[in-house]
Order: C-alpha cells, then structure tokens, then sequence
C-alpha cells in the first residue's frame, strides 16, 4: 500500500490552495515565497498527507466528491464544510513547515536545499527572512478564518516550540549539549510538535472526544521524533547526493545528534569533542570514527524504531471501526510509520 496514493488527489487541492495563498503584490516577495512551493523541489508533502489520511481514519464517511474538488475560497473565508476545514489545518501545516525550512537555512548558513541551492544563498537571509515571515503571516489568516480559539491555541504553540527549540539548541550549556533528555525536549519542539498538534487539531475539528484527540496528538509526536532520529542517521550514513544537502552536516555546524549521543556513553572520548562543538580541525572526522566504533547508530535505529511502533499503536487503539474508508486510512498511518524508517533522504 501505498499511503500518500490514497490521499493524493486531496493533497493536490492542499498544493493548489498553497500557490494561490503565496501571491503577492511585490514580485520578489512573492517570488522568494514560492521557492520551495514550485514543481520539482516541493518535497513528498509529508504532513498534508499525514493530517488527511488522521481526518480520514477518524470519520466513517468518505469524503463528499465535490470536497475532492479544487477550493478557490479566499484564505479568510471560513469553509462550512467539516473536511474543508480539516484541508486548511493541512495547508497550514505545510506553510508553517515550509517557513521554518527557510528560517533554519538562515540560521544554520545552509547553502543546500532540497538538491538545490538554499533562498538565503541565493537571494540573501534579509528576504528569505521576510519569505518565511510572509508564509507564518499567510497560515495565521487562514488559521484566523477557522474561528476556533483552541485549533489558534494549539497552532500557536507550534510557532511558540520552534522558537524555543532553535534558541535551545543555540544557547545549551556544556551539560545540555551532551544530554539525550535536552535532545528530545528539543527535536519535540523542532520536529514533533508540529506533527503532534496539527494531528490534534484535525481530531478536535473531527470532532472528536479528548482521549481520541490525545491519541492522534501521540502519533504526531511519536512520528516526529521517529522522523528526526533517522534524519539524524541519514545525516552521517547518507551522501550529500541522496540527501540534497551536505553530509555530516551536523557536526560540521557544531551539533550533537542521537547518534553521536548514544555513541559517546561507549567512548567518553566524544564528550570534550560535543563540548566544544566539534570546533577543532579534526574534531569531526574523529567523532565520526568513534562514532562507527561504537553502537551508537544501532541504538539510534532502535530509538526510531520504538517511536514509530508507539506512533504506529495509537492508531491501533482508536475506537473500533467497521468502515472500509477509515481502515484503510488507519492502515497508510500504520504504513507511514515503517516508510519512515527505511527512506533514504
């Protein structure tokens, strides 16, 4: 099964709202925008897919067909329509991730995007600043539009933990730096809670009890700490090529992963290395070699493993349904967990 074929044509919709959500008065402004919104460098679109296949897994109806059509509804206007609603929590999702991308480029210096060349190296941080700031502006409105205090609370959160995540992993101490528990708390906040709370959002519109909301609150988070691990993984296994950005990226920008973590309770050597973040000529190529010396990639695996089978027994223990369309969105959430763990890039 394929679990991004079974939502694909509502995710069309979702890419469809995004470039007519992006345009903008000021050509450079608008243009810098859509960078990671155009064909080809979109990505697999990986929440969108996920937030409808969790709508679809809590509702025994399939959607209406004229749902499954194209929306022009400006972004301020507030859809009648329950799974219209869910669709906007999608869209908001992935401009709140997209602008995130572009922020984190800025910060990290990134030249790479993607397998192309990053909007702050090729325009300058000044505008891919204001790009990610102009889609943050674009997903209030349309969260705004849902005239639902609690669905902004929680979207709101999300923006509140990228913050936090960003200055925590800038402003750890020595200790943190070598902490698996300041680790998680951080890749919540920069990863998961997006994930986790959007996957909320869609059960509360679903309208949902708090328990079920609860459940789909844990996949998010369990997928997205699974997510994270084994991007950290890739980092160190993949090529520059397979990933779109360069390999040992991490270290070389001063940061300690799960992997190297999990290395360095095997070879306290690691500990002075991730202190000093990995700031002298070798220090990177003799993390990586004590890194492979130890078990630290393989305990990595098993910790991505054990949250995707957690994410994967959320949805095992939703409340039993005998409809054909929610099983098989319940089976591609299940499906999403594994393909996480075995993609390449």
């Amino acid at each position: 099964m394929d679990p991004f074929a079974l939502v694909q044509d509502e995710v069309s919709i979702v890419s469809e709202r995004l470039c007519q959500s992006i345009v903008s008065n000021v050509p450079a402004l608008e243009q810098a925008a859509e960078y990671f919104f155009r064909p080809g460098v979109r990505g697999k679109r990986l929440r969108p897919t996920l937030l409808l296949l969790m709508s679809s897994a809590l509702s025994d109806q399939q959607p209406a067909p004229e749902l499954l059509l194209p929306d022009h509804r400006p972004p301020h206007e507030r859809p009648q329509e329950q799974r219209r609603r869910q669709q906007r929590i999608a869209e908001i999702a992935e401009l709140i991730h997209v602008a995130s991308l572009l922020h984190d480029d800025v910060l990290d210096d990134a030249e790479t995007r993607r397998g192309i060349s990053s909007l702050n190296a090729q325009s300058g941080n000044k505008l891919a600043i204001l790009a990610g700031d102009f889609l943050l502006a674009r997903a209030s409105v349309t969260l705004a539009s849902l005239q639902n205090t609690e669905i902004v609370e929680l979207l709101s959160r999300v923006l509140e933990h990228l913050v936090a995540g960003e200055v925590m992993q800038m402003s750890a101490a020595p200790e943190q730096l070598t902490s698996m528990a300041y680790y998680l708390d951080k890749t919540f906040y920069k990863t998961a809670s997006l994930m986790a709370n959007s996957s909320r959002a869609v059960a509360i519109l679903g309208e949902q009890q708090p328990e079920v909301s609860d459940l789909a609150w844990q996949y998010g988070r369990h997928l997205g700490l699974a997510f994270q691990i084994v991007d950290d993984l890739l980092d160190i296994l993949g090529s520059s090529k397979q990933l779109g950005k360069p390999a040992l990226n991490d270290m070389r920008a001063g940061l300690a992963t799960a992997p190297v973590l999990l290395a360095a309770e095997e070879q306290p050597g690691l500990i002075s290395l991730i202190r000093r973040k990995f700031k002298g000529g070798s220090d990177v190529q003799y993390a990586l070699e004590m890194v492979q010396a130890s078990n630290g990639i393989q305990r990595a695996k098993e910790l991505a493993a054990q949250h995707a089978q957690l994410a994967a027994q959320q949805i095992e223990a939703l409340p039993a349904s005998s409809s054909p369309h929610a099983l098989a969105a319940r089976e591609a959430l299940i499906n999403i967990t594994h393909r996480v763990l075995v993609r390449s890039k």
